[in-house]
C-alpha cells in the first residue's frame, strides 16, 4: 500500500487538447418550467441553498452548470463534513476535479456521510491510497487509441472519448487520469475530432460509434450536432450510442431543443448511468421519458460500489425502477481497479451473488450482464452463476434458480465434461 501518485496526463498534454472554459453558453431553449418537474426534495433544498435562484434558473441546465459545488467552501456551506472529507477537499490536487450540479446535491444527505450518493461525489481520504492492481489507466485505453480520444479496442467498433468534462464527477471514475485538470476543464479541439472522423472513415470494417467523455451531453446542442452530422456521413457507420450520466445527475439538460436534434440521426441508442434507486427522482423520470419518446432506445451502466450498492435489496428496486422508466438494465460492472478506488470496490463474488439473487426471482428484461472490464485492455468478460452442475453420460446436469437439479440429455456435448455423481432430479 502506498499513497498515489496524481494520474498520469499522457492525453492532456497532447497539442491535440486546449484548456477552454465549457460551452455553458449557447442557443439552446430553456426547457419550460410548467412542463419540468422539481421534487418536492429538490424544491426544499433550492429554497434553502439558492433562494435566489427562479424556477426558470433552476431548470436551465446551464444555471446548473455555472454554479455547481466545486470547492470546499462550496461544500461547507451545505453539507456538515467531515474532517475525513475536510481534509481530502483540502488537500485534493486536481487528479480528479470536484463537481457537483445543484440538483444532484439535493439528493444527497446533509448529515450523513456514509449516504451512498453522497459518498460516490465528494472525496474522502482513502482516495490518497494506492492498493495492488490498481492504475491509472488500468483497461489500457491509451494504449489502444488508434488517434488520442479515439480507442479501438474490438474489431467492429471504437470508443470516441468527445470531450473530457463532467457536470458531476464520480469519485470511482474510470478515466480519472483524464477528466478535469486543476485551475480549469478540458475538451477536445476540433482538429482532435477531425482527426478521430479521418481514422473511422479510413476504417470500413467500424460500424459501431460510443461516444463517451466526460460526458458528451454536456457538449452544446450545435456542437453534438455536428458530430452527429460528420459521424453519420461516413457511410459504414451504422450504430452510434451515446454514454452519458447527465440524465441523473442534470436532467434538465434533456430539453425538447435536444430531443428533436437527437431525433434527426436515428438509429442512436444511449447508455445512461444509474448508481442507486434514490437517483430515481421525478425529474429522472421526466428525463428518460423524453429520450424515449424521441425514440432512443435506453440502457443502463450500474457500477457496482461497496457499502453504496451492492445489495440485492439495493439493485432490485434499481433494475424494477429502470423498466418502469423504459431503461432496460444492461451492465452490472465490477469496479475498475482505478488508482486510489481500493474502499469501493467489492470481491466478485458479490456481484454474482447479486445476479443469482436476480435470475428467476424477477423478470429477465431486469437483470443487467455482470462484466469484468479486463485489465490491461483485455475487453469485457460478462460472469455468470454457475449452473452446470456437471455431466453423467450423456446427461448435461443443471441447477436451477431455486437449486434444484435437472437433467437435460446431450448426448454429443462437451459441456461439464467432469464426471458428476450427484443425484439429478428426475
Amino acid at each position: 500500500m502506498e499513497a498515489a501518485k496524481p494520474p498520469s496526463r499522457r492525453f492532456l498534454q497532447s497539442e491535440d487538447f486546449k484548456p477552454l472554459p465549457h460551452i455553458i453558453a449557447d442557443n439552446t431553449a430553456h426547457a419550460d418550467p410548467s412542463a419540468f418537474p422539481i421534487s418536492e426534495r429538490s424544491r426544499a433544498f433550492k429554497d434553502q441553498f439558492f433562494p435566489a435562484a427562479s424556477d426558470a434558473e433552476w431548470l436551465d441546465w446551464r444555471w446548473q452548470l455555472r454554479n455547481r459545488i466545486r470547492s470546499l467552501a462550496g461544500l461547507e456551506r451545505i453539507f456538515n463534513l467531515t474532517a475525513d472529507e475536510r481534509d481530502a477537499v483540502s488537500r485534493h490536487t486536481g487528479s480528479l476535479p470536484m463537481g457537483i450540479t445543484p440538483y444532484y446535491a439535493s439528493l444527497m444527505s446533509l448529515d450523513n456521510p456514509s449516504e451512498g450518493l453522497r459518498r460516490t461525489h465528494i472525496p474522502v481520504g482513502n482516495e490518497f491510497i494506492k492498493m495492488p492492481g490498481e492504475a491509472d489507466d488500468p483497461l489500457g485505453e491509451d494504449h489502444d487509441a488508434a488517434v488520442p480520444g479515439l480507442v479501438h479496442r474490438y474489431p467492429d467498433r471504437v470508443l470516441f472519448l468527445a470531450t473530457g468534462f463532467c457536470s458531476t464527477y464520480c469519485r470511482y471514475c474510470t478515466r480519472s487520469r483524464m477528466v478535469g485538470e486543476a485551475g480549469g476543464e478540458y475538451e477536445f479541439s476540433k482538429s482532435q475530432w477531425e482527426k478521430a472522423f479521418d481514422y473511422i472513415a479510413a476504417h470500413p470494417e467500424i460500424r459501431d460509434v460510443l461516444i463517451s467523455g466526460g460526458d458528451p451531453l454536456t457538449l452544446s446542442d450545435d456542437r453534438l450536432d455536428y458530430l452527429l452530422t460528420r459521424l453519420r456521413a461516413i457511410e459504414h457507420v451504422e450504430f452510434i450510442r451515446i454514454g452519458s450520466k447527465i440524465p441523473v445527475v442534470m436532467p434538465m439538460r434533456i430539453t425538447k431543443s435536444l430531443t428533436d436534434m437527437l431525433k434527426k440521426h436515428h438509429p442512436l441508442w444511449m447508455s445512461i448511468h444509474f448508481t442507486h434507486p434514490d437517483e430515481l427522482t421525478p425529474e429522472v423520470t421526466e428525463s428518460t421519458a423524453r429520450l424515449a419518446d424521441a425514440g432512443i432506445p435506453l440502457g443502463s451502466q450500474t457500477v457496482l460500489l461497496k457499502g453504496i450498492n451492492d445489495d440485492l435489496s439495493i439493485i432490485k428496486p434499481l433494475m424494477h425502477g429502470l423498466l418502469k422508466r423504459r431503461v432496460k438494465p444492461y451492465y452490472l460492472y465490477q469496479c475498475d481497479p482505478i488508482t486510489g478506488s481500493s474502499h469501493f470496490r467489492t470481491p466478485v463474488a458479490k456481484g454474482l451473488e447479486i445476479i443469482e439473487g436476480l435470475r428467476g426471482h424477477t423478470t429477465g428484461y431486469a437483470i443487467p450482464t455482470f462484466v469484468i472490464d479486463a485489465p490491461g485492455g483485455g475487453g469485457k468478460i460478462p460472469l455468470l452463476p454457475d449452473y452446470v452442475v456437471g455431466r453423467d453420460g450423456e446427461d448435461l446436469i443443471l441447477r436451477n434458480f431455486e437449486g434444484g437439479t435437472y437433467r437435460y440429455h446431450d448426448p454429443d456435448g462437451v459441456i461439464g465434461t467432469e464426471p458428476c455423481h450427484q443425484q439429478a432430479a428426475q
